[in-house]
């Protein structure tokens, strides 16, 4: 009986429909508040991690993203939630939570998960280096083509193709992205190439989601898994020879109450971004993950000027980001109608 009542305990959501092969597929209700929550959890988590590094003045942006994404928010989390069976790390199997505790995911899934896991940790160490080979437009300009590189991507690994309509829409976003960072056009082979590996890798990253998701077995939930304690050592050793580790226990605000209330707030935010990324490129797809990024970034710079200001106005910008804008209205709008 005991056991009978525990598999009727109903688990947090983790089964999610495979991605289509065509890219006419209608977005359910279930990928609009997918799509939703990723944006207003990115952008909080942006909100945050300004009150860390800007108020606090905390200059070991490699110690947050080891304590989010990975060490913290995808293993501590995941761990303790999965032992109280609260969430099941199994596919399709949201039900199937047992009391053989022996393993929680099998090596021989881990290394099905190393794809993934790799391309996220190349995508990481190369953005670092690509943000001091630019200024910050044109490296916002040149990211935002990270759909066309998705594009391709999603049609070599799964031979997803899009709608004329689709297309258009993501040559205007890319269309606002140069036009938004005209006035900041310069040419630097070794910047450029920089960030377009790093377009390629999230490109890999997120096509690779789904794909492996489904291959392995895994929910939403079993992939961060995978990809915290694979990335997470990888990840600790680098910060460690940076020396920010060391540097970080002299940092004075480190034992203030509200600098952990802060940091912990951030650390959960980033639990929630990294598996409604999950959730949203399985709901809906990889390009759709990488147009709500895009569409975060408007959001954000929006309420960025809002509540903190300090944005000098530019015509040429505003223009490019709202026809970057017009751009993720008509993708939405294709995606809800299914063309």
């Amino acid at each position: 009986m005991e056991v009978e009542a525990s598999t009727k305990r109903k688990a947090w959501p983790a089964t999610e429909s495979p991605v289509a092969k065509e890219g006419h597929r209608r977005m359910t209700r279930k990928g609009v508040y997918a799509a939703i929550s990723y944006m207003v959890s990115a952008v909080l988590l942006i909100m945050f991690n300004k009150a860390v590094l800007s108020s606090y003045n905390f200059p070991y942006a490699n110690v947050i993203t080891l304590f989010q994404d990975l060490m913290i928010s995808s293993c501590l989390f995941l761990y303790v939630m999965r032992r109280m069976k609260i969430i099941s790390f199994s596919s399709g199997q949201p039900e199937s939570i047992t009391d053989d505790t022996t393993t929680l995911v099998p090596i021989k899934t881990l290394i099905e998960t190393l794809p993934l896991a790799s391309s996220y940790l190349l995508y990481m160490l190369i953005t670092m280096e690509s943000v001091r080979a630019l200024n910050v437009p044109m490296y916002t300009t040149l990211r935002r083509t990270t759909v066309a590189f998705t594009m391709v991507v999603e049609y070599f690994l799964t031979r997803q193709k899009h709608s004329f309509a689709v297309l258009s829409s993501v040559g205007i976003i890319i269309l606002g992205a140069f036009i938004a960072g005209a006035r900041d056009l310069s040419f630097d082979s070794y910047g450029y190439a920089i960030v377009f590996v790093a377009n390629i890798c999230t490109a890999v990253y997120l096509a690779s989601i789904a794909r492996i998701g489904k291959s392995s077995g895994l929910s939403s939930f079993g992939l961060m898994w995978s990809n915290g304690i694979i990335c997470g050592p990888a990840l600790l050793i680098w910060t460690a020879m940076n020396g920010d580790l060391q540097a970080l226990m002299d940092f004075p605000y480190l034992f203030s109450p509200s600098f952990q209330a802060v940091m912990l707030l951030s650390c959960i935010m980033a639990f929630f971004l990294n598996y409604f990324v999950f959730l949203n490129t399985n709901l809906n797809s990889a390009l759709t993950q990488t147009i709500c990024g895009n569409l975060k970034d408007l959001l954000t710079i929006g309420i960025g000027w809002l509540i903190f200001g300090g944005l000098p106005f530019d015509l040429l910008n505003v223009v490019g980001q709202s026809t970057g804008f017009l751009g993720s209205c008509l993708y939405a709008y294709c995606k809800l109608k299914g063309k």
